[in-house]
């Protein structure tokens, strides 16, 4: 019985009656479907192939003898022209086949026509190989080509060694700046792919309009001499060292930098222009670079860029249009015959361009310095133009002033005007209002990174009180802030501008709350987030790697613009400062640009440009001659110290 119930099996329970095949008779075969003869063909190709090259070559003799034969028998055979015979016909039918297969096709005694097919062999294997051999050897150049590893020769070219977040905008300046002398070519030498690299930038460099520069890519590791070698860095007009997206980015830059020196030698130097990630590097790039060459300290430039945008609210469009090669940018210049005039005479000589500042002979910049500076013989001058042109210099007498400034009344302070020059513009504040005005002093700082100590030191130099949150605080809290700073971060998060976007998306939320409008600086690492940030008016999306790249692309242009921009981008000093317009001229005054220019200058500024009431556009270098009502919410860009304009400068 436990046998009986061990393999007893259950009956199984089906919907369905199962279709059940009849029983097999006893003799007969049962029939089986075999797989197609398309499986078939295709199984016995793939066993002949890897049989290797000689049952591959049999086979395809003999599938060629199967169709070249019958078909030249039937063309002899229908032929009227054929011979009458049969060993006629047969004698033509092997000419064809021998012609068709290049063979030879000779008749007579056998010997003959193995020795003719032997022949015939081997001019076919000669000439097979030899096509072989042609076919490789392009087929090699073209995959070097591709790869990117074939040599450039080129001569003033730019040259951007490595790959980063930085690399798009910074060929796309070099290639804006090349088209302004309407030739040269900029090389990309990374260790990433050619084609994807090109793929990359072809959107930027059809964005920049360089038809006539040339783009050129090469793969391979820059700190590699071998591969450094083949872009030609010794003839390159400058060479920009990027740091990678990686931890050991300094690390690379110190070994590219070193590799740079090695093929270039220190007997003829070019012009180098670096970059590292963190300002602790910094000495020991310089080191590795050597004389000459000029290390830019990311953090520490983006660093200082925010704790600007903190202090001049809208300053991130002006830095950026002043830094792109698109309008206006500073350009150096050295012109015979302007050494010994001094500095407000060379502002109000220059006709069409905004004079920013003086070059010593050595090559120190003086931005905004007084006006009885005299330009020393040997130096230059920093302007503010379109492009490269010289600018036009010419020494007409001061516009004279406009009807409604003239009949205003001037200050204590200001003086008559003398014959035959304009009078000055005076600019009586409204009644009631102090001399200065105290800005904000406390910002509301969410989120942290490795800047963040540097930005809170440089708030505090300029009066500042940072107030450090991780998430933002009550409104209640939050209220006590003058403005407000989002930092990305953290350091190492794979993406750290998604902090920045969702703080952004809280405080919009907040402020449609309580209905107050708090003006907030951002910080970006991608170029690309930018179009999803949620801004507003009152909000500076500042992107880092953006303008670290446009400043990069300047300097590689022009060294002298290092130390000015640097001075620039400095928290104390002369620095970009957006002035009210009505600092400078009463409001509603009808003047030209040119008047506000020379106002400026009697109160130790030096203007760049303005930007109009109701836009974020800023508006650089713009015409001097036309006609503008200047209001209250025109404001005027200027560089100049930290003190705010007050008294005019004699």
């Amino acid at each position: 019985m436990r046998k009986e119930r061990e393999y007893t099996v259950p009956p199984q329970r089906t919907s369905r009656p199962a279709a059940v095949p009849p029983p097999p008779v006893p003799g007969q075969a049962r029939y089986r479907p075999g797989p197609p003869l398309r499986d078939r063909t295709r199984y016995w190709i793939d066993r002949t192939v890897v049989k290797g090259m000689t049952a591959v070559a049999g086979w395809l003799a003999l599938v060629s003898l199967a169709v070249v034969a019958p078909a030249s028998v039937l063309l002899v055979w229908t032929d009227s022209r054929s011979p009458a015979t049969v060993q006629g016909k047969m004698e033509t039918v092997w000419r064809t086949v021998g012609q068709t297969l290049r063979l030879g096709g000779e008749v007579g005694p056998p010997l003959r026509i193995v020795l003719s097919v032997l022949l015939a062999l081997v001019s076919l294997l000669y000439v097979s190989t030899l096509v072989g051999l042609v076919t490789t050897a392009i087929t090699d150049r073209l995959t070097e080509l591709h790869r990117g590893q074939s040599t450039v020769v080129e001569r003033g070219h730019s040259l951007v060694l490595g790959w980063s977040e930085q690399t798009p905008t910074l060929v796309a300046e070099l290639l804006a700046a090349h088209a302004q002398r309407r030739y040269g070519a900029v090389v990309v030498l990374a260790d990433r792919d050619k084609l994807d690299m090109e793929r990359e930038l072809r959107a930027v460099a059809t964005a920049a309009g360089a038809r006539r520069v040339r783009l050129l890519c090469r793969r391979g590791r820059p700190a590699d001499p071998v591969a450094l070698a083949r872009v030609s860095p010794a003839a390159a007009g400058a060479v920009v060292v990027l740091p990678p997206d990686t931890p050991e980015a300094d690390t690379q830059v110190v070994k590219t930098l070193l590799a740079l020196r090695a093929v270039v030698g220190d007997a003829r130097p070019v012009r180098v222009v670096a970059a590292v990630r963190q300002t602790r590097h910094v000495a020991t790039a310089r080191l590795a670079a050597g004389p000459g060459a000029v290390v830019l300290d990311v953090d520490g430039i983006a660093a200082r860029i925010l704790v600007q945008c903190v202090l001049e609210p809208g300053l991130a469009l002006v830095l950026e249009d002043l830094l792109d090669f698109a309008g206006a940018e500073l350009h150096v210049h050295r012109v015979p015959g302007l050494g010994g005039r001094t500095f407000a005479e060379l502002r109000a000589a220059c006709a069409d361009a905004c004079v920013v500042g003086l070059v010593r002979p050595d090559g120190t910049p003086l931005l905004n310095p007084p006006p009885r500076t005299v330009l020393a013989p040997g130096g230059a001058v920093v302007v503010l133009a379109e492009d490269e042109s010289p600018p036009t210099w010419t020494t007409p007498p001061a516009p004279p002033p406009p009807p409604s400034a003239a009949r205003t009344t001037p200050t204590k302070r200001s003086k008559p005007a003398r014959a035959g020059k304009a009078a000055k513009l005076s600019h009586p504040r409204p009644a009631g209002t102090a001399a200065t005005v105290t800005p904000p002093r406390r910002v509301l700082v969410l989120g942290w990174n490795r800047r963040g100590p540097e930005i809170v030191d440089g708030l505090a130099r300029n009066g500042w009180e940072a107030i450090r949150e991780e998430a933002l605080p009550a409104p209640d809290h939050a209220r006590h802030a003058d403005h407000v700073l989002v930092l990305g971060g953290p350091d190492g998060h794979p993406d750290p501008d998604e902090h920045t976007l969702v703080t952004l998306l809280q405080l919009r939320a907040a402020e449609r709350q309580s209905g107050r409008r708090t003006p907030t600086v951002a910080e970006l690492a991608d170029a690309h987030h930018h179009p999803l940030a949620p801004g507003g008016p009152h909000t500076d999306l500042v992107v880092g790697g953006r303008l670290v790249g446009l400043l990069m692309a300047q300097v590689s242009q022009t060294t002298e613009l290092a130390a000015a921009f640097d001075e620039l981008f400095s928290p104390t000093g002369n620095a970009v400062r957006l002035d009210p317009a009505t600092d400078y001229v009463p409001a509603g005054t009808e003047a030209p640009f040119a008047a506000l220019v020379e106002a400026a200058g009697r109160r130790g500024a030096t203007a760049l440009g303005y930007r109009p009431g109701g836009s974020r556009t800023p508006l650089l270098n713009p015409p001097r001659t036309g006609i503008r009502r200047w209001s209250h919410e025109d404001t005027l860009i200027v560089v100049r110290g930290d003190a705010r304009p007050s008294e005019e400068i004699g």
